[in-house]
């Protein structure tokens, strides 16, 4: 690794950029040209993940990777359908933050099935380091940056730079995440979006809207395949129905025009050639579906997240307070801290930073079939 000058001026640098509140795609291009003055990698992948579910839910690519979606779904399917240790899964259960998996397997990265299958045949590349983007509220993003078969595997100290920075990473995936404020994009009601995938993993069915969705949370510059993230759903559902998950995969997405999107996967019954089917559900979300995502991206307290949710209803202070049991001085009080937490000076501020930016502009606008405003 580079000197510790080097060190210094990163880490510094990476700090300022997390609190800077830059949009999620500059944020990660402008951490990524930090980090890879002292971590050199040839490529590598930013990816958001939703914190309740650990699921991933957007992803922009870095270097040689870039432009290259071919093997998305593949990737997808080892990372969410096995046992990988170094699974970002796997890593968030252990608690760990950076690994390299050379390191990891002490040079036999063909134990990996991502190097072995993917990554040494398809790219080229022979070592990974992966940092897990985590806080008190879960895993909000990922980091994996790549070498190849010329250059020197991750060293120790390099991945102990990567654990030191992955905090301040972390704060600007958050901090990005909601600085994505909608551009007012407005959609027409096609009913419910629905894709159906087959034992084969092809997709065999979808309704009109579903592309449509997809397509708006991946319409960046280098972003990877969308059906990157359906495969990871489809991955979690087979899980969970062969027993080895507790519960069905569920992401909360948000789109580049500000939309929050919720998708659902779930294992169809059936028999012949339709056993083994998974549908995956996507739908606009409703606001409660998203406040306590948001509420952690703020880094709210369970009673301030309390009079957001109560506030959200379009309760005045006396309302809230009757509502929690407090008194209107404990709401006001609330109030100004969440102000100062959210950046916003009023309540109508508030509705709109959080994530109601997608209805402000179509309030009063008749519903449709999926409870969102129609055009």
């Amino acid at each position: 690794m580079t000197s510790g000058v080097a060190v210094g001026r990163a880490r510094s640098d990476l700090d300022v950029i997390s609190r800077a509140g830059l949009p999620l795609v500059r944020f990660m291009d402008e951490a990524a040209a930090a980090m890879a003055a002292v971590v050199p990698f040839v490529a590598g992948c930013f990816s958001t993940v939703d914190p309740a579910t650990a699921m991933i839910s957007s992803t922009l690519k870095l270097g040689d990777i870039r432009g290259r979606n071919e093997s998305d779904v593949h990737w997808a399917q080892i990372e969410y359908g096995g046992d990988d240790p170094t699974a970002f899964s796997a890593m968030l259960a252990a608690g760990r933050v950076a690994v390299g998996v050379a390191h990891e397997t002490s040079g036999d990265i063909e134990r990996s099935v991502r190097m072995s299958d993917l990554l040494i045949p398809r790219f080229g590349y022979h070592d990974e380091a992966r940092v897990l983007l985590s806080d008190r509220s879960g895993a909000w993003g990922s980091l994996s940056v790549f070498r190849g078969g010329d250059d020197p595997t991750f060293a120790a100290d390099e991945l102990a730079f990567l654990e030191t920075v992955a905090p301040a990473l972390t704060r600007g995936i958050r901090a990005g995440l909601l600085t994505q404020l909608g551009s007012a994009t407005m959609v027409a009601d096609t009913g419910p979006a629905v894709i159906v995938v087959d034992a084969h993993d092809r997709i065999v069915q979808s309704s009109p809207g579903a592309q449509t969705h997809l397509r708006r949370m991946t319409e960046v510059p280098h972003a990877a395949d969308p059906l990157l993230i359906v495969q990871a759903l489809v991955a979690g559902a087979r899980r969970f129905a062969r027993g080895e998950a507790d519960r069905m995969p569920r992401v909360r997405a948000r789109t580049t025009d500000g939309v929050w999107l919720v998708l659902h996967a779930a294992p169809l019954g059936g028999a012949g050639d339709r056993a083994g089917d998974v549908v995956v559900t996507i739908e606009e979300a409703r606001p409660q579906e998203v406040i306590d995502l948001v509420a952690a991206a703020f880094g709210l307290t369970a009673r301030e997240r309390d009079v957001v949710e109560v506030l959200l209803t379009g309760a005045d202070t006396r309302e809230i307070a009757s509502a929690l049991h407090v008194s209107p001085y404990t709401v006001q009080d609330h109030l100004k801290s969440i102000f100062d937490k959210a950046g916003v000076a009023s309540r109508r501020e508030l509705v709109a930073r959080v994530y109601f930016d997608q209805y402000v502009t179509r309030i009063g606008a008749p519903l449709g079939t999926n409870g969102a405003p129609l055009v």
